[in-house]
């Protein structure tokens, strides 16, 4: 089982704290250490709201700008990533990051759950990959199975690996479903593991290694009492290190049991944490969790206006964003549209920021 550790942008856009996290992830057992190549509007539209941190209320999207940083920034982390024996991992967001990160010729390219329909992205990356064989690895929090294969179909199967994944922080263990690894693995005949934001270092992991999960991918900080957007739900060095050994014995049993380490492990884990095993191995049917349901459509992808448009005024490619919805902002059409809105006129006023609705647009 191969061992993610997600540093995301808890570095703050200090390189000295990226080197600090890389050799924290590197010295906790990481194959991948893995970044997120942030620019604030391919993200967010700058109405999407605001978020309530230590130091008062500020809009989401400027908590966004925060964290851009430089390309060289991470050239800089893949380099030294590597001086640690470890592979380069990033999530792009957009075209432009997705762009300037296949320029760097990073080990892999993550696409994060709300990015699962972003069409664009997805259709961008393909191009790449008929002329560039380069792994590429997806989240499937907040989504259903049609999301899954409309991805897929659109990606291919070759290189690719899939996360099964709970898009809520922190992610309830007892709603994780991890039966669904097997099965997922089988529906689309990929190799499938866990992105796990669960706050237990043990549970989860290990059940997922039971199950012959490929992967796993777990936030990782310095310090749970930091201002990194992920840092309360990511593991400090001790507790990563601590899942790494968990992963390790399991993939001993199994050296020891063959396939009868399955459940050798189960039972030790429920002699130690009782019924819970049982919950979190789950029915194994795809379905949106409890606590990532009323999130469907406002965390994936929608497209919305870029600008308050008048009726009767044409809509170019700059006037429509594929976004994460998010706080206050209308859900719009699904990123599969996007070629069908551009060059239609709008049928009255809209607001910037609205999301794009088919009432909005003439029937040309």
């Amino acid at each position: 089982m191969k061992i993610i550790a997600e540093i995301g942008t808890s570095h703050g856009g200090d390189l000295e704290k990226a080197k600090k996290l890389i050799d924290c992830a590197s010295e906790s057992g990481a194959d991948y250490i893995k970044f997120q190549w942030v620019y604030a509007d391919e993200i967010l539209h700058p109405l999407t709201g605001f978020v309530n941190l230590p130091t008062g209320k500020i809009p989401l999207y400027d908590r966004f700008r925060e964290l851009e940083v430089k390309p060289e920034f991470f050239e800089e982390c893949q380099k030294y990533t590597h001086e640690k024996g470890a592979k380069f991992l990033c999530s792009p967001f957009g075209l432009r990051s997705l762009e300037e990160l296949l320029a760097i010729k990073p080990d892999a390219v993550k696409i994060a759950s709300p990015e699962l329909n972003h069409i664009p992205l997805l259709k961008k990356l393909a191009e790449y990959r008929k002329k560039n064989d380069i792994q590429v690895i997806i989240s499937s929090g907040v989504s259903k199975l049609s999301d899954i294969e409309e991805a897929i179909s659109i990606l291919g199967r070759e290189n690719i690996t899939l996360l099964h994944c709970i898009t809520s922080y922190p992610a309830p263990e007892e709603e994780y479903n991890l039966k669904l690894i097997p099965n997922l693995s089988a529906i689309f005949g990929l190799p499938c593991g866990v992105s796990d934001h669960s706050l237990d270092p043990v549970l989860v992991p290990s059940i997922a290694a039971a199950l012959g999960g490929a992967m796993i991918e777990k936030h990782i900080t310095l310090s749970k009492l930091t201002d990194g957007l992920d840092d309360p739900v990511a593991l400090e060095g001790e507790q990563f290190a601590l899942m790494s050994h968990c992963i390790h014995q399991c993939e001993a049993a199994f050296r020891q049991y063959g396939e009868g380490a399955k459940s050798y492990i189960l039972k030790q884990l429920e002699s130690e944490y009782g019924e819970r095993v049982q919950k979190i191995l789950g029915d194994g049917v795809k379905k949106l969790a409890k606590a990532e349901e009323a999130n469907y459509g406002r965390t994936n992808r929608s497209l919305h206006f870029m600008r308050a448009m008048k009726e009767g005024e044409r809509i170019n490619i700059e006037d429509i964003g594929v976004l994460r919805t998010e706080k206050v902002l209308s859900v719009g059409l699904h990123p599969r549209h996007l070629e069908d809105v551009i060059g239609k006129k709008v049928t009255r006023n809209v607001e910037n920021g609205a999301g794009v609705q088919w009432e909005d647009l003439t029937q040309e």
